[in-house]
């Protein structure tokens, strides 16, 4: 089958990256706009061929939306020709508001997918052919889809390697705000609060790998991750008042120098690792 791909950067490169490592497609399409995208895209020989929207929607079997959601959406309205047998997978980071937007001329074709992995860095220079491997892959809704749509979308991803979990569009929402929202506004606010106090030769000489680890997320790209905030704007809000409740419990912990029951607070947390 023919796959093409609507943005090339990490997400879209990296999976037209793993579908030519296992030998998915006869074919990988393209279809980018920007004039500096689409250089680094034939530079790095991602695709084997970069079409118009209107050459890769008539030759592609499969279109993956590996752009924003905001974009997703807009998108929406040029897919509503193709053929009943052309399946479409997105890529975005939150469900809700894009199955709440599909054309129902294209809704059997659409499955809504959400690869749980990523990078800070972005661009097609960011791309790699193993950003899928071992990860999991939520598929929402999937009893709007016929059984064409779905049986393609499930076998793609997992011959490159993904772990396959399907639940509801809301119930994603929510555990995507907890597992990869709520950090991401974590680390940013981590990383200002220690850029508005400590001055930046401190930071290179101390900054270790506590701080290096909780902060390397606050490098992802400011673009996306408003909108993502945007998107899932009541689910985020949620995690944070119950961020704050914690933070406060901390302070008045050590106000009080109850550190025994700090310890048993921590202890508590160290669970979470004979989870994951």
């Amino acid at each position: 089958m023919n796959i093409g791909i609507i943005g090339l950067g990490l997400m879209g490169g990296s999976f037209a990256k793993a579908v030519k490592k296992y030998g998915i497609a006869t074919k990988v399409f393209g279809y980018a706009r920007t004039p500096k995208t689409i250089e680094e895209i034939k530079e790095l020989g991602l695709v084997d061929e970069l079409l118009s929207l209107k050459e890769l929607k008539e030759k592609s079997d499969v279109i993956i939306l590996a752009i924003p959601v905001d974009p997703i959406i807009t998108l929406m309205e040029e897919l509503k020709d193709i053929s009943n047998d052309t399946t479409v997978i997105d890529l975005g980071s939150t469900k809700k508001i894009i199955v709440d937007n599909i054309p129902t001329q294209i809704r059997t074709n659409f499955v809504a997918a959400h690869p749980m992995c990523g990078s800070e860095k972005f661009g097609p220079k960011a791309a790699m052919d193993d950003l899928y491997e071992g990860k999991t892959v939520v598929l929402c809704d999937l009893e709007e889809n016929s059984s064409l749509h779905e049986s393609r979308a499930t076998k793609i991803f997992q011959e490159i390697g993904m772990r396959i979990v399907c639940m509801d569009a809301d119930n994603h929402d929510v555990h995507a705000c907890y597992m990869s929202h709520l950090p991401h506004a974590i680390s940013y606010s981590l990383a200002n609060t220690v850029m508005n106090h400590e001055d930046p030769r401190s930071i290179i000489a101390l900054a270790a790998g506590g701080f290096k680890d909780m902060s390397r997320v606050a490098k992802s790209s400011p673009d996306m991750w408003t909108d993502i905030f945007r998107q899932n704007r009541k689910n985020l809000l949620e995690s944070i008042d119950l961020f704050e409740d914690h933070m406060k419990n901390v302070r008045k912990m050590v106000e009080n120098e109850d550190y025994d029951t700090l310890k048993e607070w921590m202890k508590k947390a160290n669970s979470l690792h004979e989870i994951l």
